[in-house]
């Protein structure tokens, strides 16, 4: 058994959380998990080897309803999650859901940064 969570080769269509696009500083999509009324976003970096930029973007699909599904899941939107001010919810790295939920964590690259949480 790995000791990453690994993609898995066949997976569908999110049924749970959805894209979301604001004006946050730091992102401008991310995946958000909603109840109408509140939500959090999660999101997690990407990187283009040909310029060499990162940049943070929602989840990837195969990973949304994974994240959605796990135990803990409900638990930790329960108290997180907060209606939105200003268009911006509150917004976690895909790592530190993963973490909080006891996840196996995917492999870390050399380009990877941190988002550190700080609450709107």
């Amino acid at each position: 058994m790995s000791r990453y969570y690994e993609r898995p080769d066949i997976w569908e269509r999110p049924k749970h959380g959805r894209s979301y696009y604001c004006e946050h500083p730091l992102y401008l999509r991310g995946t958000l998990y909603s109840d109408g009324f509140r939500g959090l976003v999660v999101i997690q970096q990407r990187f283009d080897p040909h310029s060499r930029r990162t940049w943070w973007n929602e989840v990837d699909p195969w990973l949304v309803d994974e994240l959605y599904l796990a135990d803990g899941f409900r638990e930790f939107f329960d108290e997180h999650a907060a209606p939105d001010v200003e268009g911006l919810y509150p917004t976690y790295s895909v790592r530190q859901v993963m973490n909080a939920l006891g996840m196996r964590p995917m492999r870390k690259q050399r380009w990877e940064t941190v988002f550190d949480h700080s609450p709107i």
